[in-house]
């Protein structure tokens, strides 16, 4: 038996209805921008790399980063080239075997609608109200309360929910979440998320490399600039390279955690569309952000796919940078500001 929780909510003050379609089509604006931006930020990294090593092989270091400031730096046009082309077509691969490397990074797995009745009928009902096909049903055998979706398009999508979700919920507040989760399937929010994710690891990954690459750069640049007398522009080049490998990767994590924020208040507006009750959404929220039970091994890849954020629980000041998921309170402000 679900517990009994008050989802009574009291009338917001001052704040104008939601339209949903108007917010669909912003959020989609400002996640394709957002995605377009980690994109950019990959070349930029490159065509810093590159600038990098021009001035560290070149005979006329100062030279070299004067023509690389001026954006003439063939090193770092190519490799910011590269970055761009080599991320579009890792996000495009990555896509297609995107939902596979989710699930299997969950430790979820398939359930028949013997095993578990109740949650196909629910599956099955927000697909009809979302006029979409029925997604695959997933289930993660642990007792927190969490779900997600994943999948390239409607048609191969697939919805899974923690094993203390279904023993916790009600099939309101069931029908709530999956709502939720359906909202992201139908607002494409499972492709975009994958793609950004990817980006996400190649911008860390990239950075983590030149970190890497760095004591060589500094040993091998200083030897060789002192001997020509062009130390400043190996040091000016040293100090520009690392604030750029450390700063690129927080900038990256921020705009996933920021369309990550945007996309859990489109499926929250989206499934409560849905469903035609708010309180069911409402009512799971409050118990997903009261139970103290964390997602043991829930990989960090994927925290962003997720309804609420697997490790943490994220206030109204956190949410404004580093939180992957806005505050519930939030959620709960707006979906009763829903028209």
């Amino acid at each position: 038996m679900a517990n009994d929780v008050d989802i009574s909510v009291p009338p917001a003050q001052g704040l104008k209805r939601t339209d949903f379609f108007a917010a669909m089509r912003a959020n989609r604006r400002r996640t394709t921008l957002l995605c377009l931006g980690l994109i950019l930020l990959g070349g930029v990294l490159g065509y810093v790399i590159g600038l990098a090593f021009e001035v560290f092989t070149a005979n006329d270091p100062d030279f070299a980063l004067y023509n690389g400031l001026r954006l003439q730096s063939i090193g770092g046009l190519a490799a910011g080239g590269f970055m761009i082309v080599f991320g579009t077509l890792w996000t495009l691969v990555a896509l297609f075997l995107g939902d596979k490397i989710v699930l299997g990074l969950a430790g979820a797995h398939e359930v028949t609608s013997d095993e578990e009745q109740r949650l196909h009928n629910v599956v099955e009902e927000m697909a009809i109200a979302a006029g979409l096909p029925k997604p695959r049903v997933f289930v993660i055998e642990t007792p927190a309360l969490n779900a997600f979706a994943t999948g390239l398009k409607p048609e191969k999508a697939t919805i899974g929910v923690t094993r203390g979700l279904l023993r916790t919920l009600s099939r309101d507040e069931l029908q709530g979440v999956v709502g939720h989760e359906m909202g992201h399937i139908a607002n494409d929010d499972i492709v975009y998320m994958t793609a950004v994710g990817v980006i996400v690891g190649m911008v860390v990954l990239i950075s983590d490399v030149g970190l890497r690459s760095m004591r060589f750069m500094s040993f091998g640049g200083r030897s060789r600039s002192s001997s020509k007398g062009n130390g400043a522009a190996a040091i000016v080049m040293l100090v520009v390279l690392l604030v750029f490998l450390i700063l690129a990767p927080i900038a990256a994590k921020m705009l996933q955690m920021a369309i990550s924020r945007e996309r859990e208040y489109l499926a929250d507006a989206t499934g409560v569309k849905f469903t035609r009750n708010p309180l069911g959404l409402i009512g799971a929220l409050k118990k997903i952000e009261g139970s103290d039970i964390r997602f043991q091994g829930a990989p960090k890849a994927i925290q962003h796919l997720f309804i609420a954020n697997p490790f943490k629980k994220f206030g109204e000041k956190a949410g404004a940078m580093f939180a992957t998921h806005p505050a519930v309170s939030q959620r709960i402000e707006r979906l009763q500001n829903l028209g």
